[in-house]
């Protein structure tokens, strides 16, 4: 316990629990909570340092670059989002009684939302709810975006998952962008050879239509996680769903009224380590 330590450690000769509860409340210590956490553990620092000023820096220019025409969008899926039917109905909140949920449930399936938070104005925009989040599902998605506004450049912030950086994806972006070169062949040569050879294509600032990079193990630097986290908390959290198509339903009607009454940009503060002289 931790009162025993404190004594074990000679910093008082007895404490009181509720005494050491009342000091942990004031200093806003919580060691009754946790919650894990992924170190980045970078290969080379420059580079990921780097990387991450290119995205906060695109945070920055967020309203700058909507003037101008310009859609910077936080893009990722939100996998395996899951139907759960508890099997009776809730009960509502009563004077000194929290909200009872049944624990026991039925599972009818999952859904994977592909969704585009728009940095400028803080929209879902051009979401796309289906069963999967493969190579075709997320190119499907591209198109479906950019068809929103088919001549206006787009810039994409995603991570580095494979189906990002897919040869089908670069074959699309070149058609978008009119670039008739050789692409080379997958596996063996050219731009479409390796993950590493099509994330540079994607992610050449000459093109029209492009993607940014977060570097490895920084979800945290991707906006649409924090919408993610807004989607649970509101809808997914306590919600009970009959079927995949009332899941679907409910998922593009909170994008809706999120939209029309929730959206707004996040405040974005991190601008990632200072560079030093």
């Amino acid at each position: 316990m931790m009162s025993a330590e404190v004594v074990k450690r000679g910093i008082v000769k007895t404490i009181a629990r509720s005494t050491l509860s009342q000091l942990l409340k004031e200093a806003k210590i919580k060691p009754h909570l946790s919650r894990y956490w992924l170190n980045a553990q970078p290969e080379d620092e420059a580079v990921f340092d780097a990387q991450v000023r290119v995205v906060c820096a695109l945070y920055r220019q967020a309203t700058q670059l909507h003037k101008l025409g310009i859609h910077l969008v936080s893009t990722d899926e939100k996998t395996g989002i899951q139907v759960l039917q508890h099997r009776y109905p809730a009960k509502p909140v009563r004077v000194g009684q929290v909200a009872r949920i049944e624990h026991e449930y039925d599972r009818h399936g999952t859904l994977c939302l592909i969704a585009n938070l728009e940095v400028a104005t803080g929209r879902i925009v051009a979401p796309s709810v289906g069963p999967r989040r493969t190579e075709a599902d997320f190119l499907a998605h591209i198109q479906q975006t950019v068809a929103q506004a088919p001549q206006d450049p787009w810039l994409f912030i995603v991570d580095n998952l494979n189906t990002h950086q897919s040869a089908s994806l670069v074959e699309w972006v070149a058609h978008q962008c009119g670039i008739e070169a050789d692409l080379g062949v997958k596996d063996s040569h050219g731009i479409l050879k390796s993950m590493a050879s099509r994330a540079a294509f994607l992610a050449d600032p000459n093109h029209r239509v492009r993607f940014v990079y977060t570097p490895k193990h920084t979800s945290w630097l991707n906006q649409i996680e924090i919408w993610f986290s807004i989607l649970v908390g509101r809808l997914l959290k306590r919600a009970s769903f009959n079927s995949i198509e009332e899941l679907h339903q409910a998922l593009i009607n909170f994008i809706d009224y999120f939209n029309a009454t929730m959206a707004k940009p996040f405040k974005w503060t991190y601008a990632g380590k200072p560079l030093t002289a």
